[in-house]
């Protein structure tokens, strides 16, 4: 672990994923944003936590959003023993992703939260005492990823970071035009769709990228491309 923390000062890219064995968790992700925004996923291991971000992010609760929007560790170390009001949507559609523990640490600065470090186990149970404190060290070194410890200075010289779900955000700019809609409702309408449709939402936002689905008015269902006409 401490090879992981020193190469977080160097290299976060190669670091965040070897952290996972010295970690005890399967999967690792990544998101940024503020209370009032809407979360972006930066990075992720894959797998099941791709999936279990989307989901987070389609219905917008979970320990993911919790953190983000209280700048505190949510530890969740069995799901299916959480009160079933607490994320009533998220522990429903939880269950077919193999995740049985879920770990939040906040990426802070100061007393701004600018993202969150997830931590995704396949079986039920805690973090020893040593792998909560590695984690929470660890949390604190991947703000750097989010390349905004020095841009808030006015000095960096990270790269940006690879947005994750830059799709999503050029599937919500074309829905906000297609439909005369803010971008929030845009997003809203997107979430909605996938949701109700049992899809997932990279994918869909993806379709609508590529031109293979157009969302209608609320009174309109939505038109395959290959359905419809594409003046």
């Amino acid at each position: 672990m401490a090879e992981i923390l020193r190469l977080l000062q160097i290299d976060v890219w190669a670091a965040v994923p070897a952290a996972s064995g010295p970690l005890g968790v399967d999967a690792i992700s990544v998101i940024a944003g503020r209370r009032s925004e809407t979360p972006e996923h930066l990075w992720s291991s894959g797998g099941i936590a791709d999936a279990f971000e989307d989901l987070q992010l389609m219905l917008g609760e979970g320990p993911g959003p919790d953190s983000l929007a209280f700048g505190t560790a949510v530890r969740v170390h069995d799901l299916a023993r959480v009160r079933a009001d607490r994320w009533p949507a998220l522990l429903t559609e939880a269950s077919d992703l193999s995740v049985q523990a879920v770990f939040c640490f906040p990426l802070r600065l100061g007393a701004i939260t600018l993202g969150v470090l997830t931590l995704l186990r396949k079986v039920p149970g805690p973090l020893t005492v040593t792998q909560g404190d590695d984690a929470s060290v660890a949390a604190a070194l991947t703000k750097r990823i989010l390349n905004l410890d020095f841009p808030l200075l006015g000095a960096s010289e990270e790269p940006d970071p690879p947005h994750h779900h830059a799709v999503l955000h050029q599937a919500t700019g074309m829905v906000s035009v297609q439909l005369s809609v803010s971008l929030a409702e845009a997003l809203l309408r997107l979430r909605a769709h996938a949701y109700s449709n049992s899809l997932n939402l990279t994918d869909t936002a993806r379709d609508i990228v590529e031109r293979r689905l157009r969302l209608a008015p609320e009174t309109l269902p939505a038109i395959a491309v290959d359905d419809a006409d594409e003046d």
